[in-house]
């Protein structure tokens, strides 16, 4: 898809972090900019910074996406391009024993379903909201009517001790990403999804200093963080290249997590 003023976008979680930087990378190339996110705050003042637009948005919320969406739309138009950077972590095993009393404790439910309420329906909830948006447009010279990349993790196939609800969610993403694409493929939008491994994000950044130098250690080549800005460049290439479809691509500099 060729990149201008004539294309909108939506970046939700775009805030901050990997969407962020995607919201800027897009506005870079003249793309009209729509963000949602919880932070009304940072959103705004994002969007004010790139002449976009702003709605707090809760993913979990069929109301507020649908308002979202139609708020944005009436200030930038119809999106050709949606961005799915929305997410939230959690670290809990399936079951274990207290370290102090020996007491076995399973994985509250209601944390398990949060966060695949957000990370996997969420995400769904705003490509059937986005695409259905996308069909109602004509399609450009190259076929094409809209591009849609969604935010894994490597924690999708490398989910490690305490990662199951965040694991299981983002291998929901995964798995989503072919059948969508396929359930695309006579509309001319097409889906695909990155798998980022350990990245400069706000959440990862309030790590101790010992423990993100570690981190960066373990990972093979280049032997650093990923900057939001090399997610923001791949996700650009995934809107502009026509061919690419269906793929899931890990960007985590060849890191494969371990036990814990």
């Amino acid at each position: 898809m060729k990149l201008g003023s004539d294309i909108a976008a939506v970046v939700t979680g775009g805030a901050s972090g990997l969407g962020a930087a995607t919201a800027r990378a897009l506005a870079a190339k003249g793309v009209r900019i729509g963000i949602f996110d919880v932070d009304a705050a940072k959103g705004q003042a994002l969007a004010d910074e790139l002449g976009g637009a702003f709605a707090r948005v809760d993913v979990t919320s069929d109301e507020q996406v649908e308002a979202g969406f139609a708020r944005l739309r009436g200030l930038n138009g119809q999106e050709r391009i949606l961005i799915n950077c929305a997410g939230i972590a959690d670290a809990i095993k399936t079951a274990g024993r207290d370290r102090k009393t020996g007491e076995i404790r399973m994985h509250p439910m209601g944390r398990f379903i949060r966060v695949i309420e957000v990370n996997l329906i969420g995400a769904f909830r705003c490509i059937a909201h986005s695409s259905a948006g996308m069909m109602t447009l004509p399609t450009r010279d190259d076929g094409e009517r809209g591009a849609i990349v969604n935010t894994a993790s490597i924690a999708a196939e490398d989910g490690q001790m305490g990662q199951v609800a965040y694991s299981a969610s983002k291998g929901g993403i995964v798995g989503m990403t072919l059948p969508i694409a396929r359930d695309f493929n006579a509309e001319g939008i097409r889906v695909n999804t990155i798998l980022p491994g350990i990245f400069e994000t706000p959440l990862m950044l309030a790590a101790p200093a010992n423990v993100l130098e570690a981190l960066a250690a373990s990972v093979p080549f280049p032997k650093r963080l990923g900057k939001p800005e090399e997610y923001a460049h791949l996700a650009v290439a995934m809107i502009e290249n026509a061919y690419l479809n269906g793929e899931d691509v890990r960007l985590d500099g060849a890191i494969r997590m371990g036990l814990r």
